[in-house]
């Protein structure tokens, strides 16, 4: 007997970032990025967590199968990625992430978490695994979590 199939997908990728190398500039183009995927994925009820690790990208976006495809093909054609690649692409029970977008850089208060998953040697070599960057993801929604006071998610 064949699994009922969901609507409910996630997709994990990995890009190049195309930004400025100038702090205060990038700092912005960051931010936009974030105003910006915040506003469509709260209008077509995704879910996300994006990591930046250098001049790399990598995020896990979840929802409906329409709407993660209709998101990627955005960021594909958004100019400040280049190199998009998929890691993973698959029909998911529950969504994992809470927010409609969220993003981490590596700080001194997460090095940890960002030594742990060891992504940047694997971005480099264009290989990341799925399951590091999905990983190093929920580590830091966990580790956001739990500064403010949350210690478990119903999700």
């Amino acid at each position: 007997m064949r699994a009922k199939r969901t609507s409910l997908v996630h997709i994990i990728y990995f890009s190049r970032l195309n930004l400025s190398s100038d702090p205060a500039k990038r700092s912005e183009q960051i931010g936009e990025i974030g105003r910006t995927a915040q506003k469509k994925n709260e209008f077509a009820v995704i879910t996300s967590f994006l990591v930046i690790e250098g001049n790399f990208a990598c995020q896990v976006i979840e929802g409906e199968r329409s709407s993660v495809h209709d998101t990627f093909d955005r960021v594909n054609a958004d100019s400040r990625h280049r190199d998009v690649q998929i890691s993973e692409w698959r029909e998911i029970t529950k969504r994992e992430f809470v927010h409609s977008f969220k993003s981490a850089q590596r700080t001194p208060g997460n090095e940890t978490l960002f030594a742990k998953a060891n992504l940047l040697p694997m971005l480099q070599r264009g290989t990341p695994k799925a399951s590091a960057i999905h990983g190093l993801c929920l580590a830091l929604q966990s580790d956001t979590m739990s500064r403010q006071g949350i210690d478990h998610l119903f999700v």
